[in-house]
């Protein structure tokens, strides 16, 4: 029996799980066979055989696991589609010039309303244009000469235009009732049963945080900050868990905006901010929670990479702020700074992998009443008795040490600093577990 065998358990009877995503895409974790279609797309283009750069481009954006891009060549044009989203973007390529469009909604009959909207985020763009074609369609579009239309340019002009189109078609569609969705083929709705299991997970969470709120325990005039990491451990737990579109992901996005804004706002007037927010969630109908509920596809991820020192950086700013809470009882608001740590880095950055699959591990243990309705058979924590099945959180991470040898040698975690007394103690050592690792890559 090996080293892990003995640390961890056996994995001989590994659980089989749903097929379900949690988390934000990020194309980060590229293979090296991707990077090297980068550099050929790169000399290629300085030779000026564009069309080899812009297939060896493709291939470097294709993931695989999401079949994203697809693409052919035919008399001398390549015709390609990327998936963002909710959202499609065809274009063409061919020696002279490079275009591409997706399609956002349809229009019965124009609006200076949304059409000012789109107006003003014209002028924040920097490669593509929203404009409407020739069928009264909302679409927005890029268009470069060949000459000028470097990977690097392309890359980030086709973020640009993907990003754009599938943030704003599912709000503009929310907010404007006479527009109407197209191009939405690829979408895979979620089954009736899981749209209503996140539903109630989504209101059950939101109503506990603001009940927690309301009982004012410590008092939030002297310990704001306290309720400030209730809120966002909650929007960050929402975003990872729910993976919602639409209005939802939205509101998400905008309260990490504005509690994180740089506008002198007192902390107690960005917690009134943040509790709107989520009000808001929780008064909409359960059919509008349900219409923003697919799986989709992605190309272009909107997270940072960074290094494991930012990890244990941020663990370091945070974590010992727990001490106070927990030396006054206050469990519940100590459990939500190691809960807003892992919330804030899946929130905002592509962590290495091996610290991604250890966070969502921990999702998966504190939040195991839900995992368990989901599907996932291995409960690892019971709410209920507070009890943790330690041979199955050991098991986890021998598991993800397996995944990560390769490319990490030195990862081993150390599972003997794990504390299974209460989860806030768990928590908390978890994060300790975290900050010990080697993750140098090979």
């Amino acid at each position: 029996m090996g080293i892990f065998n003995r640390l961890f358990g056996s994995t001989s009877s590994k659980d089989s799980q749903p097929r379900i995503r949690f988390g934000r895409y990020t194309d980060s974790y590229k293979g090296d066979e991707q990077y090297d279609f980068w550099d050929a797309s790169l000399e290629h283009f300085e030779e000026d055989n564009y069309l080899k750069a812009y297939d060896c481009f493709l291939r470097y954006l294709r993931d695989e696991k999401e079949d994203n891009v697809q693409w052919e060549e035919r008399d001398g044009v390549i015709h390609f589609e990327i998936y963002q989203g909710s959202k499609k973007i065809i274009g063409t390529a061919d020696h002279l010039k490079i275009s591409a469009e997706a399609r956002i909604a349809h229009v019965e009959n124009p609006d200076t309303d949304f059409m000012r909207r789109l107006l003003e985020h014209n002028f924040r763009l920097k490669h593509s244009r929203f404009a409407l074609d020739g069928d009264n369609n909302i679409t927005i579009r890029f268009d470069s000469f060949t000459l000028d239309g470097s990977p690097y340019k392309l890359y980030f002009a086709l973020k640009e235009l993907a990003t754009s189109a599938d943030k704003q078609d599912d709000l503009l569609l929310d907010e404007f009732r006479g527009l109407q969705a197209v191009d939405t083929e690829h979408l895979r709705p979620l089954s009736e049963s899981e749209k209503a299991l996140k539903f109630d997970f989504l209101t059950q969470q939101i109503g506990q945080t603001l009940s927690l709120l309301d009982r004012n325990e410590p008092p939030m005039a002297q310990y704001p900050g306290g309720y400030a990491y209730l809120l966002l451990d909650l929007i960050y737990k929402l975003d990872y868990i729910l993976r919602p579109e639409g209005f939802t992901m939205e509101t998400l996005e905008r309260s990490h905006r504005q509690y994180f804004a740089n506008d002198h706002a007192p902390i107690r007037e960005k917690i009134d901010q943040l509790r709107q927010e989520l009000q808001a969630l929780l008064d909409r109908d359960r059919s509008d929670f349900f219409r923003e509920m697919y799986e989709v596809k992605s190309t272009f991820g909107i997270t940072n990479p960074v290094a494991h020192d930012r990890v244990v950086s941020f663990i370091d700013g945070e974590l010992h702020n727990m001490d106070w809470y927990v030396e006054h009882q206050y469990f519940d608001i100590a459990a939500a700074i190691p809960g807003y740590i892992v919330g804030y880095c899946m929130f905002n950055y592509a962590v290495p992998c091996p610290d991604r699959d250890l966070f969502q591990l921990y999702y998966r243990i504190v939040e195991s009443d839900f995992f368990k309705r989901l599907g996932f058979g291995n409960v690892l924590y019971k709410t209920n008795s507070g009890g943790f099945d330690k041979r199955g959180i050991r098991r986890e991470i021998r598991q993800i040490a397996e995944k990560n040898q390769a490319r990490y040698p030195d990862f081993q975690p150390d599972v003997g600093l794990l504390k299974y007394n209460s989860l806030v103690d768990f928590a908390r050592s978890f994060l300790l577990m975290v900050r010990e690792l080697n993750l140098i890559r090979r």
